[in-house]
């Protein structure tokens, strides 16, 4: 069988077992939810055995630190994946959910009623732990999910997808409601891609290249979970022993993740007094350093001067950018022009200031005095997120149970008809 009539088969068979399973209570959902819970942690031996031989050639081929925090599966996060799924079971089923209901002057009745999307593909890189939460979202949406993770985590990703498939197996429900393209073939993507008349979404989760890849070849709508270039902003109203904490919690709690801080802009009347210290710590921690000219100046030289392109990078490393600006205006304008619209926070004590942030900002995720790395599904009490959406349409931010829905309009009538 070639690789195209392989993919289109589990394409309808996914489609298949999504409207199979349309009346799939929410009790019902939630039993198998928890099933899968216990049974990663059952399985956490053979999950991280699988783990241990994908590092293993990472580590060979020579991959960032970084990119090895990403791919690395312990006890903890085994823990994380299974208290995501309980967590799901804890939250309300979007399905079915009547958003409004309105009558017209001729007696009809309208209901706007939450319903799944239907097949949802999901293609990502490095982490594991995505399978888990993307079958478990998928799942208790009324959806059916085709996933096809990196080639560096195939092991990882095989041992936790047929660990979660066994349990709907066990329940009696389809297994193609959770589908996994074990395939290294990178002709894989290019063919999912045009399955238009079975796959109804496309997400992306990964490196520039592999979205815009995406983007430009896919015949089905695309929501991107694009490059995470979050911005910090050190107001001069900030309180500044505030600002240095939550500045290094969101570049060095997990540098390699997308809403680890990239670049920390600094009001000018605050810069002398705040950056010395704040160098210093994140030199300290390993933190490479690219700022503007008077960071530089204030730095006595001791830093690379950043150039164009690092305002635009993703590091996913340890390296930020630093950037001293002249006001808040002129912060919003380089967050706005340089950033990627997925979290950016500002520090300050000045409520006007903050409320200007939050409205004039352009991202999914805007805080005042936390750290962007609270951006996750988890975080939100969401449960989990099947990816940080920085489009606008239809969804946007971390994309839970409700964004994984669309709705129909339920029409009641009386033998109305139109003259």
């Amino acid at each position: 069988m070639s690789l195209r009539q392989e993919l289109t088969n589990m394409a309808k068979a996914a489609q298949g077992a999504c409207r199979a399973t349309l009346d799939l209570s929410s009790a019902r959902k939630n039993k198998v939810l928890k099933a899968m819970a216990k049974a990663l942690k059952r399985k956490e031996s053979l999950i991280l055995k699988a783990n241990r031989k994908d590092l293993l050639v990472a580590r060979r081929l020579g991959l960032s630190s970084a990119l090895i925090d990403r791919l690395t599966l312990n006890d903890k996060r085994i823990n994380e994946m299974a208290q995501s799924l309980r967590e799901l079971t804890k939250l309300p089923d979007p399905v079915g959910k009547e958003i409004r209901v309105f009558s017209r002057p001729n007696g009809l009745c309208i209901h706007k009623v939450r319903v799944p999307i239907g097949v949802i593909a999901i293609i990502y890189e490095s982490r594991p732990n995505v399978t888990a939460d993307c079958i478990g979202l998928c799942f208790k949406s009324g959806n059916s999910v085709i996933l096809r993770g990196g080639s560096e985590s195939l092991n990882s990703n095989l041992a936790i997808f047929k660990t979660l498939q066994d349990v709907l197996k066990k329940f009696g429900l389809a297994q193609n409601l959770v589908n996994l393209v074990t395939t290294t073939d990178r002709r894989a993507i290019d063919i999912l891609l045009k399955l238009n008349n079975y796959i109804d979404l496309v997400m992306p989760r990964g490196g520039e290249a592999l979205i815009n890849k995406v983007v430009k070849t896919s015949r089905i709508p695309v929501i991107k979970h694009y490059k995470g270039i979050c911005h910090l902003y050190v107001d001069d109203w900030a309180d500044l022993n505030m600002a240095e904490k939550i500045c290094l919690n969101a570049k060095l709690q997990r540098p390699g993740v997308c809403n680890a801080m990239e670049s920390m802009l600094v009001h000018k009347d605050v810069a002398i007094r705040f950056l010395p210290g704040m160098l210093k710590k994140f030199k300290d921690a390993g933190v490479e350093i690219r700022g503007c000219r008077l960071t530089q100046k204030i730095s006595r030289g001791r830093i690379k001067l950043a150039t164009e392109k690092d305002y635009h990078t993703e590091y996913l490393d340890l390296i930020l950018s630093v950037k001293v600006v002249e006001d808040l205006d002129a912060a919003i304008r380089h967050i706005n022009d340089y950033g990627s619209h997925h979290s950016d926070t500002i520090v300050t004590d000045n409520k006007n200031n903050a409320l200007k942030f939050l409205r004039e900002v352009d991202s999914a995720c805007v805080y005042v005095n936390a750290s962007t790395r609270f951006t996750d599904g988890y975080q939100f009490g969401l449960g989990a997120e099947i990816g940080i959406s920085t489009d606008k349409l239809h969804a946007r931010g971390p994309m839970a149970l409700e964004e994984l829905t669309t709705y129909k309009y339920m029409v009641f009538g009386r033998g109305q008809i139109r003259e």
